[in-house]
């Protein structure tokens, strides 16, 4: 790892302390089901804020990331739904599209199997199907 990427790993990982103790510091006791009511969908300039040029400026752009983060929890078997759906909604207000998520997920069931595409999509139609202005 080069001396840059490791300040950049470490300042992440502050970062990250950091919010996690702003948002609440009784987070031992969050119930994962919660997750997305906890933390509603963020706003595209948010997204790319926190996600595209603050973490990485010359890297990823926040859309890149969030399609990432559908891949990886799609592997994962999609059993962190809370977290999919919250990831697929931030992946929309990125800018990807319907068709670019399930892309992302279809592409993974070569790695995470047929039955964790199966799942995640069906998560991700079930977000698709949740009008807008839903933060349930």
């Amino acid at each position: 790892m080069s001396e840059p990427f490791a300040k950049l790993f470490q300042q992440m990982i502050a970062q990250g302390q950091e919010m996690a103790r702003a948002f609440n510091p009784g987070l031992e006791q969050l119930n994962p089901a919660q997750v997305d009511k906890l933390f509603p969908t963020m706003t595209r300039d948010m997204m790319e804020m926190w996600f595209g040029r603050t973490f990485n400026r010359e890297g990823l752009d926040a859309k890149t990331r969030m399609l990432l983060t559908v891949a990886a929890l799609t592997v994962l078997g999609a059993q962190a739904e809370p977290q999919m759906r919250l990831a697929i909604r931030h992946a929309m207000e990125s800018g990807a599209t319907q068709r670019e998520i399930a892309e992302t997920i279809w592409q993974m069931s070569m790695f995470g199997g047929v039955p964790a595409m199966t799942k995640a999509l069906e998560i991700a139609q079930s977000v698709f199907d949740q009008p807008e202005d839903d933060d349930a």
